[in-house]
């Protein structure tokens, strides 16, 4: 798929994060094999599997992968990853995934959450990152990327449904200045899996919507070779860029963007989802429930 999609910086999500880079490292040197060299690597540690030393689930347990910062059997799991041909400014990165829920301006805390937890829980599930990138002519686009946790597998108080809304709502506090963080400067793109289609399935769509319709971004609305209408759908199944059809899931859903700054021009724009009779559709299906979104851009 990678291969195929032949981008110049990608983002990577569900890859599990290993102290010395090993595992990114092996991918990258198969692609680098297969003629798609990706020199510049990155990734932190993500709080999947960090452990809280709390019962968060309330299933009388300890230690279990709910009980984590994120969700996560073990320290890195299904964490965040960036490969590019573009350098990578190491030193400017700026990790926002220890920033805390609680600390979030407007944020959906669950009621009665325990107050030792609420002092170290993070917001982020997995990452929210600031990585700058050098352009061919020396400035800077900055990736903000991101990996929420699904809005489900929770109960009546809706914990990870509140969650997912506020870790999509960072950015636009972020971006508001409301955050003691400085500002990103433009062009930027914000871009990851925030698991949560802002249509249909579950979920409070309400920060997703308004990262779609802000004014200071742009939704190049990608669109895949297979759309497919679901009987419970409403959105364009068209923009679906995951399938969660298995074990009478919700279908397909729209849960993964590029979403640039509107300084950027949109060249093109799509979802990597190839039509039965491509040859590719049978790797596709087998890598990932996701497909691949990509956007071309241009500086000003």
């Amino acid at each position: 798929m990678m291969v195929a999609l032949d981008a110049d910086v990608v983002v990577l999500t569900g890859v599990d994060w290993d102290l010395d880079g090993i595992a990114l490292g092996a991918l990258a040197d198969a692609l680098e094999k297969a003629g798609r060299p990706y020199p510049h690597r990155f990734a932190l540690q993500p709080n999947t599997g960090v452990p809280t030393g709390f019962d968060v689930d309330g299933n009388g347990y300890f230690g279990d992968a709910r009980d984590a910062q994120g969700y996560g059997r073990f320290r890195g799991e299904e964490g965040m990853a960036i490969l590019s041909r573009l350098p990578i400014r190491a030193a400017d990165v700026v990790d926002f995934s220890g920033y805390l829920w609680r600390d979030l301006p407007g944020a959906l805390v669950p009621p009665g959450i325990d107050p030792g937890l609420l002092a170290i829980q993070r917001l982020s599930t997995t990452g929210h990152w600031q990585v700058p990138v050098e352009l061919p002519d020396r400035r800077v686009l900055t990736l903000l990327a991101w990996h929420a946790t699904p809005p489900v597998f929770d109960g009546p108080e809706d914990r990870n449904g509140r969650r997912n809304h506020d870790e999509a709502a960072f950015w636009l506090r972020l971006l508001a200045g409301d955050l003691p963080f400085a500002t990103p400067q433009a062009p930027f793109v914000i871009l990851g899996q925030s698991d949560l289609d802002p249509v249909d399935g579950d979920g409070r769509a309400g920060a997703m919507r308004a990262l779609l319709t802000s004014p200071l971004l742009q939704d190049p609305s990608a669109r895949g070779a297979d759309p497919q209408q679901g009987a419970r759908q409403k959105g364009d199944p068209a923009l679906d860029t995951a399938d969660y059809s298995a074990n009478n899931g919700p279908g397909r859903l729209r849960v993964d963007y590029v979403l640039p700054s509107t300084d950027l021009r949109v060249t093109g724009a799509g979802v990597l989802w190839p039509a039965p009779s491509d040859p590719l559709a049978a790797t596709a299906a087998t890598a990932s429930r996701h497909r691949p979104v990509w956007v071309d851009i241009e500086t000003p």
